[in-house]
């Protein structure tokens, strides 16, 4: 398997189990990331606060009090290595997707949408907007995982690639050449071959 090509590029198609180990590889390298990024701040005598993996938001933070000020830094990494993650995450989704026959943009509500929410939900609170907006990620983020966690993908060739899960052939290939040369070549002309009169 490429593994760069799988976390690196939106074209083609993955399949359920590439997914997973895609997801579980982003996962893996988050928890690394933190656990370093902790024991960095740790050695210089940084404050972090707990750690925390949001796996809807594809997000890694350190929850920290409004009292630690001299913690920005941890708190600036964390935010990056979130975007270097989602946007593996993404590129991982958007294969899964076409391999279900649909665009990238339905990562959208399948994943972008629970993933602000999971972060910003709190802001409605007490809103009437509220309920509706949580149930409708809810959905949302439950027809997504069965969609790319669950479902098969479309069989055979679709608009985004050949279909991963396609037998290869690897028997060897006819060589039409060697297979018609029964004789060696010999220099001059043929055993029982008549000259013609006039050539020399």
């Amino acid at each position: 398997m490429d593994t760069k090509w799988l976390l690196s590029r939106f074209d083609g198609r993955i399949n359920r189990a590439r997914y997973w180990l895609a997801a579980l590889i982003i996962l893996g390298s988050m928890v690394v990331a933190l656990m370093l990024l902790a024991v960095f701040c740790l050695i210089l005598g940084i404050p972090t606060g707990p750690l925390t993996i949001n796996l809807v938001g594809i997000a890694a933070s350190f929850q920290l009090d409004d009292s630690d000020t001299g913690a920005l830094l941890p708190k600036l990494v964390a935010v990056l290595m979130t975007l270097v993650f989602a946007w593996f995450f993404a590129i991982a989704s958007i294969k899964r997707l076409h391999d279900r026959d649909k665009p990238g943009w339905w990562i959208v509500p399948f994943i972008i949408a629970p993933g602000l929410h999971a972060q910003f939900g709190d802001w409605l609170r007490g809103s009437g907007l509220e309920f509706l907006v949580g149930l409708a990620v809810l959905i949302a983020s439950v027809w997504g995982f069965v969609e790319m966690s669950g479902l098969k993908g479309t069989n055979g060739p679709n608009r985004f690639g050949p279909d991963p899960l396609a037998p290869i052939d690897a028997r060897p290939r006819w060589d039409q050449h060697s297979g018609l040369e029964f004789l060696s070549h010999k220099a001059g002309p043929s055993a029982g071959a008549t000259s013609v009169p006039g050539e020399t």
